[in-house]
């Protein structure tokens, strides 16, 4: 990772690369987190609560990610920045798709993030 890639950048490779320091890099201590799949809602503060989300329901251990299909950066709504990422992925269920929108706010790092998910799609 490069320290000129932004913060969204960062979080998807670190997602992507289910690289836990990477995600922790990137995350205030305190960071507020707010996710949508689409049969729950999930919420937390803290990177604990983010990093355990995500790579403990979301992409859970068996889930590889294959390939990062696309990362897109749209410009910024006032304070809000915004990625978008989309992944193949492969579980013992199958072959699937999944895309998230990530809204974040911060300088250093993230400490304002809502994330929604297409969830895992079949490809």
């Amino acid at each position: 990772m490069s320290d000129t890639e932004t913060l969204g950048v960062r979080l998807a490779r670190a997602i992507a690369a289910k690289d836990e320091a990477g995600l922790r890099a990137v995350l205030a201590d305190d960071v507020d987190f707010r996710g949508l799949t689409p049969g729950r809602t999930w919420e937390g503060t803290g990177p604990d609560a983010v990093v355990e989300t995500v790579f403990g329901s979301w992409f859970e251990p068996a889930d590889e990610i294959e390939r990062v299909v696309d990362v897109y950066e749209r410009d910024d709504v006032a304070d809000t920045s915004h990625v978008s990422y989309r992944f193949d992925l492969a579980t013992p269920g199958g072959s699937y798709v999944a895309e998230q929108q990530a809204y974040y706010r911060g300088t250093d790092v993230i400490e304002h993030l809502r994330v929604m998910c297409s969830g895992f799609r079949p490809r």
